[in-house]
């Protein structure tokens, strides 16, 4: 049988096309436009996506026995708000991630609620992108839209409902809204009073890999596939991707190294840091996670090499760097400002260290370092749970680079896994539906038999013990720059 992933990115949707035993046979993407109406924030059309989808749909199909698909399931951008009216129709553009809009929202959250409060409701406390903080915007600077809300959705739930009718949710995506009860996998009643929305008003929730209906009849006709195609719930992209790592059972780890940068712990147990430095999330495998996010890694390289020296030959540059674990040069990688473990928007990119003798080869590789020891917070902080990791998966643009990897296998001190193939989110939904379908009894088992490493990376006695001593000072200059952030 065949099974369709579609992971909604930000830039663009990517759909793929496995067989059951994990074999990808065609991929498609297809972009569409990112509207940035003021500074500070990123809207999208809901019709965007599904148009294109549709048409990704069509083109991935091309040749193949559409008799055969057996499934649909979804990835996506997370935290995203869209809503609908009494008739399911989009009442204003979809309100992004990335959208910073929500500054005087977050800080009453996170200050008159209070953070205690948030976590006990939530597990998690308030950041600017989640979708709480962006309703509470919405009705306060547009009531009229907020007065016209039947349901809110988030951007992944629109394609299921638009391919079935059914206003629905996954448990890991609805854990970024701050309206979950993370712990109990329901909607946080107390969330719903200080946002005034009312639960009806929240989709159904399911678990990721749960069948939340069939394709309605009119899209059956429109991609000639059948009538008992099953659609599942999906998860939100690092849920998804996770999957596609294989990190799903107690104590996987993967890092990815993409535009922001995360490290993606799974757990059999809920459990919350006392600082909230971590999210707290429902897992895609009916268990949780927990995650270090930070919103510049790959792209603080993209930025330096790029914008700051001029080139495009990445492999060129780190060519020069020599000398690991004994570089004089320091970079903070908070280009964006920074979520885990510092929750501040104001944090500022930093060198520090530089002497007359300092050469690019240095800053090269002070970011590639930076972003490595960043990492590393948000795992100091896991290992506060009384977290063991010892090997972690790794994925993203930045994930190719044999230095990087290198880098952070002795940053971190534990061994680094390379993929055999890495289709991310994608094929992480089309998995999900693979075992909504009854391909697989568990996603656990799905992802064992599919998932393959292709290469490890060990760590180095010798260069762990330097950069031990090298993380030991990096901690320090955050703190010393905090207020000049502020």
């Amino acid at each position: 049988m065949l099974y369709i992933g579609i992971d909604l990115g930000t830039s663009s949707v990517k759909l793929l096309l496995m067989e059951g035993d994990g074999t990808v046979r065609s991929t498609v993407s297809k972009e569409y436009p990112l509207h940035f109406p003021k500074p500070g924030w990123a809207e999208q059309s809901p019709e965007d996506w599904y148009c294109e989808t549709m048409r990704g749909l069509k083109e991935l199909l091309e040749g193949f026995d559409k008799s055969k698909v057996a499934g649909i399931s979804f990835g996506g951008q997370m935290h995203g708000l869209v809503i609908l009216d009494e008739n399911d129709e989009v009442i204003r553009p979809a309100i992004l991630w990335n959208d910073g809009r929500t500054t005087e929202e977050c800080a009453y959250l996170n200050q008159t609620i209070g953070k205690e409060k948030l976590s006990e409701y939530t597990a998690n406390i308030a950041f600017a992108g989640f979708t709480a903080p962006k309703l509470l915007w919405l009705e306060k600077n547009e009531p009229e839209n907020f007065a016209r809300i039947k349901k809110i959705m988030l951007p992944k739930d629109y394609l299921a409902y638009r391919l079935t009718g059914v206003h629905s949710t996954d448990v890991s995506d609805a854990s970024g809204m701050l309206l979950l009860d993370v712990k109990n996998r329901r909607w946080s009643k107390e969330m719903c009073e200080i946002c005034h929305v009312t639960e009806d008003m929240l989709p159904k929730l399911f678990e990721s890999c749960e069948y939340i209906g069939h394709v309605l009849p009119e899209i059956v006709k429109e991609l000639g596939i059948p009538t008992t195609v099953k659609v599942a719930a999906g998860a939100g992209d690092n849920a998804a991707a996770a999957v596609a790592t294989g990190t799903v059972g107690d104590g996987k780890c993967n890092i990815s190294l993409g535009t922001s940068g995360t490290i993606f712990i799974s757990s059999s147990e809920f459990r919350v840091d006392e600082n909230n430095a971590l999210h707290a999330f429902c897992a895609a495998d009916k268990a949780y996670h927990i995650m270090g996010c930070m919103l510049s890694a790959a792209s603080c390289n993209k930025w330096w090499m790029e914008e700051i020296i001029g080139t495009k030959d990445y492999e060129k540059e780190q060519e020069g760097v020599l000398g690991l674990g004994e570089n004089h040069v320091y970079f903070l990688p908070y280009l964006m400002g920074e979520r885990s473990p510092h929750n501040n928007p104001n944090a500022r990119g930093v060198f520090l260290g530089m002497t007359m003798d300092t050469g690019r080869a240095d800053m090269t590789q002070a970011v590639l370092e930076g972003v490595a020891f960043a990492l590393r917070d948000s795992l100091e902080v896991a290992k506060k749970l009384g977290i063991k990791i010892e090997r972690t998966k790794i994925c993203g643009g930045g994930a190719k680079s044999p230095l990087w990897r290198k880098i952070i296998a002795n940053v971190l001190g534990i061994k680094v896994d390379i993929l055999e193939s890495e289709e991310g989110p994608s094929l992480g939904a089309a998995i999900l539906a693979a075992v909504a379908c009854g391909e697989y009894r568990s996603v656990e088992e799905a992802a064992g038999r599919i998932v393959g490493v292709a290469d490890t990376v060990e760590p180095e006695e010798e260069l762990v013990r330097k950069y031990e001593e090298r993380y030991r000072q990096f901690k320090n200059i955050y703190p010393a720059c905090e207020k000049l952030f502020a």
